[in-house]
């Protein structure tokens, strides 16, 4: 059982590159295909690495195998499209109005639409594939139990086989508490919703773990 650390530093062969933002994950396979990695560098840009470039793991560090220009390479986790609408005429010119506020539309300016594009980002997780981030929220079938701060992850197949949850605000005591995948009933828009109830997550035992190292 290996753990992958969500939010950690990505270091690559040849120095830090960044933090490591979302995990992707099959939910039929239960698999994780890819790492998302925010950059250090201008405009923070993501890009999603595969798991197979991981090198090794520690409790707050993602090693890579691959160089820092070999990450700038790699496909963006976000893509931005500009979708055709309109809007009124005078919502156009809306910042000239605030730099010279004296100047007003003569009557009945502005009524008609004029066409404008917005810009739109969406993820390019791959089809069937979830994106998971370190916060997701996790719910009982009685309500919250806490959020996800890692993966356990078997080495074989690199499939996910728990989630460990940190954060907790229904337990006297923290401690780590290990959830099997296998008690995830589905997941919905950043959310994961578990099969049991709140005392049966706080009944289950923690999983031994060891750090990611090859």
């Amino acid at each position: 059982m290996i753990d992958i650390p969500v939010n950690a530093e990505i270091e690559c062969s040849d120095g830090r590159a960044g933090r490591c933002t979302y995990v992707i994950v099959n939910p039929i396979t239960k698999q994780i295909t890819h790492l998302v990695v925010k950059s250090n560098w201008p405009s923070n840009n993501e890009f999603m690495v595969a798991v197979d470039q991981i090198k090794e793991t520690t409790p707050d560090l993602i090693l890579l195998k691959c160089s820092q220009e070999d990450l700038k390479l790699m496909e963006p986790f976000e893509s931005e499209e500009y979708i055709r609408t309109k809007i009124p005429d005078y919502e156009s010119w809306r910042d000239a109005y605030y730099i010279w506020p004296m100047v007003l539309p003569a009557e009945g300016y502005g009524i008609e639409e004029v066409d404008t594009y917005i810009p739109v980002k969406q993820e390019n997780t791959p089809q069937g594939e979830t994106a998971f981030h370190r916060g997701a929220k996790v719910e009982a079938t009685d309500g919250p139990v806490g959020q996800v701060d890692e993966l356990l992850v078997n080495s074989k197949n690199m499939q996910v086989t728990h989630l460990i949850l940190r954060e907790r605000h229904i337990f006297n005591k923290k401690k780590e508490i290990t959830i099997p995948v296998s008690q995830i009933d589905h997941a919905n828009e950043g959310t994961l919703y578990l099969k049991l109830d709140r005392k049966n997550v706080e009944g289950l035992p923690t999983v031994p773990v060891q750090r990611w190292s090859m």
